[in-house]
């Protein structure tokens, strides 16, 4: 028997069931390698003597790391594995900044649901704060993500 997937399907995914992920630790690294992958040196995230000057008086992550970091961690808990068709949209509110050595983690709670028209894949909306280690949301966000249902007996795909 080979590998079985572990993603839940669209009707596993009820209105209010929430998700828990692991959580990460942001490190210089993650924000030296993301500012090269993205060509955005912005001082407030690589330059330490510009980004004392600033209000938090030290370098941040990119809200688009913490994003990356997130969508990682969501795939690290195995749900989307296999049943996931689309990521269409994500909506996001940067709520704090991110420092070196913090640590996030997200809680996807399910929004809604909706059919296709198409049998074999439904919409699911998820609510997504991202939470730094002392429980303060860093990211307010929503994903939309179209989801494979579970295969009907006898259906043609």
């Amino acid at each position: 028997m080979g590998y079985q997937m572990r993603g839940l399907h669209f009707e596993d995914f009820e209105p209010g069931r929430a998700f828990h992920s692991a959580s990460r630790t942001i490190t210089e690294a993650d924000v030296v390698n993301f500012a090269g992958i993205s060509g955005d040196f912005n001082p407030l995230h690589t330059d330490e003597t510009f980004a004392a000057a600033s209000p938090l008086k030290t370098r941040i992550a990119h809200g688009m790391l913490t994003m990356a970091v997130a969508t990682g961690l969501a795939n690290q808990m195995g749900i989307f594995e296999g049943t996931t068709v689309a990521l269409m949209q994500q909506t996001i509110r940067y709520k704090g900044a991110v420092k070196f050595g913090e640590t996030v983690h997200l809680v996807m709670t399910v929004k809604e649901r909706k059919e296709t028209k198409h049998p074999s894949r439904g919409v699911v909306t998820f609510d997504v704060p991202i939470s730094n280690q002392n429980g303060d949301v860093v990211v307010e966000s929503e994903w939309v993500l179209m989801m494979a249902r579970r295969p009907q007996p006898g259906a043609q795909a």
